[in-house]
């Protein structure tokens, strides 16, 4: 009989601690009652309250467009910075880029997000943008934090390939804006994959920087939940909270699912060219050497 080891133990209550908020989440989110501590029967009038909820529906669709265009913009900033920073080797501030590139890893939330808002206030008085501070400072704030992740990630993929595989194809003739779109993206694309959907959840949770650079109807859908949790639970944002873990649960099974599907097309597509070569070498004609001539 397998012994259940410590390690075996620690990864169970581990994952319980993780997962087991989630659970009885999901599960308050079906309660009758107003009391969200007291189960008062299965009902689903709070998913059906929700489209009455124009405040909280906006805040979410708000969110999550804010989300999308932070991943896009995070991903192009993060890439372009990390192709410089593992490609340009020799140039003159490559350390302060660096420095720039990382720092907001490291910057408290606070310090990056009253930095924005003086930022904002002083270019609203100097040239008249912006007018007021809404979606599009938002975006901003979200993306000055989020490429700093995609710079690390995608630089962590770039420091790993293969550079023969695109002076190859420089050397056949491939102009270096085609090598990278047809050749370098391609081979990074898991980490493009990666940092998007770290900037769309890092966008999606921001609570600091949204509550610094945002104005009046602007709020988000965490700034809306903090207002609602400091006056009480409401049962409706169990309900949305339910609701994004399931959209979210169901976009890590396509990605994991399409990942997948790739791999295994990968692996036949390697195997039949192998399994292609073996039978044509065996088909090739058995060339015997010819006797060579006796002298006369």
């Amino acid at each position: 009989m397998k012994r259940f080891s410590f390690s075996s133990l620690m990864l169970v209550l581990g994952l319980l601690f993780i997962y087991l908020p989630m659970l009885i989440l999901v599960i308050y989110s079906f309660n009758a009652s107003k009391l969200v501590t007291v189960w008062g029967g299965w009902s689903i009038k709070w998913y059906v309250g929700l489209l009455d909820n124009t405040q909280l529906m906006g805040s979410v669709v708000r969110s999550l467009e804010i989300a999308c265009y932070t991943a896009v913009a995070a991903v192009i900033l993060g890439t372009l910075a990390a192709f410089v920073l593992t490609r340009i080797t020799h140039f003159k501030g490559r350390t302060l880029f660096g420095g720039l590139v990382t720092a907001p890893l490291v910057m408290p939330e606070v310090i990056t997000g009253l930095s924005l808002l003086l930022l904002f206030v002083a270019m609203a008085q100097m040239i008249g943008w912006p007018q007021e501070r809404g979606i599009i400072t938002i975006w901003i704030a979200h993306t000055t934090f989020c490429a700093a992740y995609v710079a690390v990630v995608v630089s962590a993929r770039l420091r790993e390939l293969d550079l023969s595989i695109e002076e190859a194809a420089m050397d056949l003739g491939a102009r270096p804006w085609k090598v990278f779109f047809l050749i370098t993206i391609p081979m990074i694309a898991p980490s493009l994959g990666a940092g998007g959907m770290m900037s769309f959840a890092l966008s999606l949770d921001d609570l600091v920087l949204a509550s610094f650079v945002s104005g009046p109807g602007s709020t988000t859908l965490p700034m809306e939940v903090f207002s609602a949790v400091r006056l009480g639970v409401k049962p409706e944002i169990n309900a949305v909270a339910s609701l994004i873990l399931l959209a979210v649960s169901l976009m890590t099974f396509l990605v994991w699912y399409f990942s997948r599907r790739a791999e295994e097309h990968r692996k036949r597509a390697i195997q039949q060219a192998i399994d292609e070569s073996a039978a044509d070498s065996w088909k090739q004609p058995d060339i015997r050497r010819a006797p060579a001539p006796a002298s006369v």
